[in-house]
């Protein structure tokens, strides 16, 4: 198993989309990687030599792309950034609400979770 920017990328799968489970890298910026590195992109993750990734190591080098965990330090500060100022978006995020403008009245499931049922007003009945 190849390990590249401290993140195991899966044999099985085209390095080109082997490339993308190191979070941070996308299609277009792995492909873009592959070509620095004059690797192909339909090799196998496990068919590459030691050559090969190096290659790849030193192409996102040279790129000095923030990945992983400094990227993720980065985004979660500006997202504390946000909700100490106490702006619109930064208040979103504290609801836990989207943040982009989306609508919430019918969708936005993933963000606010499972359906909570409402029961229906029962019926009081009064003697007389």
């Amino acid at each position: 198993m190849a390990r590249i920017a401290g993140v195991d990328v899966p044999n099985e799968k085209r390095i080109e989309i082997a490339l993308t489970y190191i979070y941070g890298i996308g299609r277009s910026r792995a492909n873009r990687i592959l070509f620095l590195a004059h690797v192909d992109k339909s090799i196998r993750a496990k068919d590459l030599t030691e050559e090969q990734i190096s290659k790849i190591r030193k192409a996102i080098d040279t790129e000095s792309l923030s990945l992983e965990g400094e990227l993720r330090r980065t985004v979660s500060q500006n997202i504390r950034r946000l909700t100490d100022i106490r702006s619109y978006r930064g208040i979103r995020h504290q609801k836990r609400l989207p943040v982009r403008g989306q609508n919430t009245r019918t969708n936005a499931r993933t963000k606010r979770g499972k359906r909570q049922t409402v029961g229906g007003m029962k019926k009081i009945l009064q003697k007389t």
